[in-house]
């Protein structure tokens, strides 16, 4: 899916639309397969995808293995900071969980990576504080997963305020929820739709959040499903 050209400084440019929020079987709270988030990527007409399981890379890397020439799919993971959960997107390996966000973010920005705060200031989900956020290329205004739309509202005024980059994600852990909310990203015409060309557009700030919610039922689901997964069983 391309876009309309429209003016990037002195060049022309088209529209990507980018989920850089996705998850696989590889998160603790993951049930899409590699296979399935390529199929369902295609489907829905997406340009290319990040995938950002919690703490490792290792469903990124199978996902970038399996993907077709016309799927550009970036290999991310969601760091558990010290301070809430960072996205670093363009990594080798995942970042060292449990330092501070900042540093965590600079680390992955000397590499050449990009990072993104998601679902800010949603403690129940380890969203970052205010206080916490620093060093970052953008911020994740537009979260699908959530009932209401509270929170949200709140990161794309922080973001507004503070002049971060807005980003949009899906958040999805199953494949019905894939490219929900996504991030369009604006590429120069004359530049192959690469992950890295689509990492340096982020870095840019040449994005914006698209997208909708989950629905309730979605949302609950998903919250019971996790809840079971860490409850102790009883027998």
């Amino acid at each position: 899916m391309t876009g309309h050209a429209i003016g990037v400084g002195d060049r022309a440019s088209r529209t990507l639309r980018i989920d850089p929020h996705v998850h696989t079987s590889a998160s603790y709270d993951g049930t899409t397969t590699p296979a399935e988030l390529v199929r369902t990527a295609r489907t829905i007409g997406l340009d290319g995808i990040v995938v950002t399981d919690h703490d490792t890379v290792d469903g990124a890397t199978r996902v970038a293995e399996l993907a077709p020439d016309d799927l550009a799919v970036i290999v991310g993971c969601e760091v558990s900071t010290a301070d809430g959960h960072l996205l670093a997107m363009g990594v080798d390996a995942a970042p060292e969980p449990d330092r501070p966000l900042a540093e965590t973010a600079r680390a992955v920005r000397a590499t050449d990576g990009v990072t993104v705060v998601p679902h800010p200031f949603q403690r129940s989900r380890h969203g970052a504080r205010e206080a916490a956020i620093d060093s970052v290329d953008g911020i994740e205004v537009y979260n699908a997963h959530t009932v209401t739309n509270v929170r949200n509202r709140q990161a794309d005024r922080f973001a507004t305020r503070c002049d971060y980059p807005q980003f949009g994600g899906s958040d999805a852990h199953r494949p019905n929820n894939v490219g929900r909310a996504a991030t369009t990203v604006q590429l120069p015409t004359d530049t192959a739709p690469t992950p890295n060309a689509i990492l340096e557009s982020m870095r840019a700030g040449r994005t914006a959040a698209v997208g909708e919610r989950t629905t309730t039922w979605q949302y609950l689901s998903k919250v019971f499903r996790n809840a079971r997964r860490k409850t102790p069983s009883l027998r």
